[in-house]
C-alpha cells in the first residue's frame, strides 16, 4: 500500500516517478523508465514546490464546464524534483518565479494551482 496522495485520484497532491537505474524523473505514470527501459520505477510524493517555465491563457474554454471560468492561466512547472507538470495558474506569474502548489476545484475535479511562494 503506497502512502502517495495524488491530485488524479482526488487527493491533494502530486506524484512522480523515479528511475533506481538510470535516476531519471518523470510526472505521467508508467511501468518503465522512458528514458532507459528499466521496468522497476519507484513512485514518490513530490513536495510541491517549482519554477515557471512556461505561461499561458486560456481564453477559450475546452468544455462547457469550463466556460465561466475562461480566461485562466496555465504553466508548465519545473518541480524541484527534476519532472515538469502542467498546473493552473495564478495572475500575475512571470517566468521563473518561485511557486508552490495547492489544489483548487474546477468544474467537480481537484486541479493542481501554482502561485508565487510569497503568496503563502
Amino acid at each position: 500500500m503506497s502512502d502517495t496522495v495524488d491530485w488524479t485520484e482526488a487527493a491533494p497532491g502530486v506524484v512522480y516517478q523515479r528511475c533506481t537505474a538510470c535516476d531519471s524523473r518523470w510526472y505521467f505514470r508508467r511501468s518503465f523508465c522512458p528514458r532507459c527501459g528499466d521496468s522497476a520505477p519507484v513512485v514518490l510524493q513530490a513536495e510541491g514546490l517549482g519554477h515557471v517555465h512556461a505561461l499561458s491563457v486560456v481564453a477559450r474554454a475546452p468544455c462547457a464546464a469550463l466556460r465561466p471560468e475562461v480566461p485562466y492561466g496555465i504553466a508548465l512547472v519545473d518541480a524541484d524534483e527534476g519532472f515538469r507538470l502542467m498546473t493552473r495558474a495564478a495572475p500575475g506569474l512571470r517566468l521563473g518565479d518561485r511557486v508552490r502548489l495547492r489544489f483548487i476545484l474546477s468544474a467537480g475535479a481537484l486541479l493542481p494551482y501554482c502561485e508565487t511562494t510569497d503568496h503563502v
